[in-house]
């Protein structure tokens, strides 16, 4: 993985008078080859073939400048491909974690693996490089694989492709379909967390932010939505049930005091986003004796949330530390030593830490808006 990502910094390193140089840079036989392997071997990675019909014509008429043009295009639509997935917007519709690979000039990183032999380290090097993905491309590719499970599959190899391919060195990745979270440090998996994720009509959505710190102890603005739902009515009909049970009125707002029966329970994460889901605590630990774990308003509950903070707070507070802050009652802040990003995504195959893939239920029906395309498909355009 290390020699991958460092011949990925060469091509993207060298001098973009390469590619000034010519405007199209030249194809040999040799080159060509290599770019219709790679064509035909799209479908190993649930691609669909983009059409090489416009340089097969131009391969016939022996003209080398369309030569040139017509592999180069066709170079580059593939190369899209493999890194920032095909599938239109309706498939896409409500992920929300920013693939910053969009940003990445592919021509001169063509240019620069036409002129050093490197065609093929390009186009492998554009693949997804999460170790699941791998796990899925490996199980997509079976013989003993049925069809529906290789459909699932190759959805979220599709999802892959809409995740940046280097997700940080430390960062969290919740799984909303997995019911589970899992913190990755230096490129190691350093814990797994059980979640409990909205309701199928609360669904918790797909994005990216940054865990910035810890609140312990915390208050809980109740959102307007569960105020019409619940709270507001126990305040007015029964406000000594509603005071037992922390909530106040305050500023012109429902909260409800810190304590062990906090919605919130006894901490949660500071991960600004717009739409107010947060990973924490809760009072409701039974939960997490369900399978399906879809019970929440869009949060993200975790399982043994304190040890969960104190993992993310290691050399900043121990968890002595964290437990007087805890047992103390008072609303405290702890910052992580850096920010680190978080992942809210979605996947239905995921590794089952064997060595092979399982399928999951796609709870919130999302795997539907993933339309497969034939492997004898033929593309003739990005998608």
């Amino acid at each position: 993985m290390i020699r991958q990502l460092l011949v990925l910094l060469v091509l993207l390193a060298w001098p973009t008078t390469v590619w000034a140089q010519s405007a199209i840079p030249t194809w040999s036989t040799t080159d060509i080859a290599a770019l219709l392997r790679w064509v035909d071997a799209a479908p190993e990675d649930a691609l669909p073939k983009p059409s090489a019909a416009e340089l097969e014509a131009a391969i016939a008429d022996g003209e080398a400048g369309a030569i040139d043009s017509a592999a180069n295009d066709l170079a580059l639509r593939l190369a899209r491909m493999h890194l920032l997935g095909s599938a239109g917007r309706t498939a896409r519709a409500g992920w929300r974690i920013v693939d910053t690979d969009a940003d990445i000039d592919l021509e001169p990183m063509l240019a620069n693996a036409l002129q050093s032999g490197a065609l093929d380290t390009f186009f492998a090097l554009l693949r997804p490089t999460h170790p699941e993905y791998s796990r899925l491309r490996a199980a997509y590719g079976a013989d003993e694989i049925d069809q529906e499970s290789r459909e699932a599959i190759a959805r979220n190899m599709e999802r892959w492709r809409w995740m940046p391919r280097s997700l940080g060195e430390d960062y969290v990745l919740v799984n909303a379909a997995e019911f589970r979270a899992r913190l990755w440090r230096d490129g190691e998996l350093a814990g797994t967390w059980p979640v409990i994720v909205g309701k199928t009509s609360t669904p918790t959505p797909v994005f990216d932010t940054k865990i910035e710190g810890v609140i312990f102890n915390p208050w809980w603005n109740i959102p307007a939505s569960i105020v019409r739902e619940s709270v507001g009515a126990l305040v007015r009909r029964n406000p000594a049930a509603a005071r037992a049970r922390g909530y106040v009125w305050s500023d012109g707002v429902y909260r409800q005091k810190p304590g062990p029966n906090n919605a919130l329970g006894q901490m949660k994460l500071v991960m600004p986003n717009p739409y107010s889901v947060y990973m924490h605590d809760t009072p409701g630990k039974h939960r997490f004796a369900e399978e399906v774990r879809t019970f929440s308003h869009g949060c993200i509950r975790t399982g043994d949330a304190i040890g969960y903070a104190a993992t993310l707070l290691e050399g900043v507070k121990t968890r002595e530390e964290i437990d007087a802050i805890v047992a103390s009652l008072k609303t405290t802040r702890v910052d992580l030593e850096k920010p680190i990003p978080v992942y809210v995504a979605y996947f239905t195959a995921v590794g089952d830490g064997e060595g092979g893939v399982k399928v999951l239920t796609d709870v919130y029906n999302r795997d539907r808006r993933v339309r497969l395309v034939r492997l004898e498909t033929e593309c003739s355009g990005q998608a």
